[in-house]
């Protein structure tokens, strides 16, 4: 697929089949993360793959952090414990922060975040769809630790993966011209 189609056509999009994804093709949408962008070839992106019975194990993770957070009713608990298999793969995207003294912290977010991208446009080459999810849990020192990630270390998303049950819709930008300014 042309890179500009799939920037144009790429969509978070959720809504897939419970359909195993090989693992050649989970290789290739590996390999792409680590081609991303990054000063002085820090490469400070980690992945962690989760199929199988280790999105169960994000589940406990994230019901623990909701417990935490002094949530107690049970059907909610469940329905949190529940998220991770809502696709066949998840891919948890974390940066460590390289020691090199030139390495700036905020850049070594952004070559992750470059990395998931990239990752995320792979995936929709290869015919699959995907969705990158964040929000409180994803930040919190449980899941951290679940990660065996450093003290630097921080997960910067959860990528779920799947064959799409349906045509993805079609997206809205605005115009580049409505965000740009031409500087002469």
């Amino acid at each position: 697929m042309d890179v500009l189609k799939a920037i144009k056509t790429r969509r978070s999009f959720g809504l897939v089949k419970d359909e195993k994804i090989d693992r050649e093709i989970i290789e290739q949408i590996l390999e792409a993360g680590t081609w991303a962008p990054c000063h002085y070839r820090t490469e400070p992106w980690r992945f962690f793959v989760l199929e199988g019975e280790g999105r169960k194990k994000l589940g406990e993770v994230l019901e623990q952090i909701a417990k935490n957070n002094g949530e107690e009713d049970e059907i909610k608990l469940e329905k949190t414990r529940a998220k991770p298999l809502r696709a066949p793969l998840i891919i948890t995207v974390a940066v460590e922060p390289s020691d090199h003294p030139n390495a700036l912290h905020l850049e070594e977010i952004g070559a992750v975040y470059a990395a998931i991208q990239n990752m995320l446009l792979a995936a929709h080459s290869l015919g699959l769809a995907s969705i990158w999810r964040t929000g409180k849990p994803t930040y919190d020192p449980l899941m951290k630790q679940f990660f065996g990630l450093s003290e630097d270390g921080e997960v910067l998303g959860f990528l779920y993966f799947g064959y799409p049950k349906r045509d993805m819709p079609d997206g809205k930008r605005k115009s580049f011209e409505d965000v740009t300014k031409w500087i002469n």
